[in-house]
């Protein structure tokens, strides 16, 4: 094979491999990015998990000051 024939191949061959993964990308962060109603509806709902202080929590902390 003359060298220009294998290098246009090889060039080829390196582009469709560029196209394929920016395609790729462009699927993964079209899939990844939230719907707008989804993201207001979850900031207006109050927390109900994890660490919460309430008046037993206070009067405890009250009573085990030295």
């Amino acid at each position: 094979m003359p060298r220009s024939s294998v290098s246009t191949a090889r060039r080829g061959f390196l582009i469709s491999i560029g196209a394929g993964g920016i395609a790729t990308a462009a699927a993964v962060v079209s899939a990844v990015t939230p719907d707008t109603d989804t993201a207001t509806t979850a900031k207006t709902k109050p927390a109900k998990r994890g660490y919460q202080v309430s008046e037993h929590i206070n009067k405890y902390y009250r009573t085990t000051r030295v």
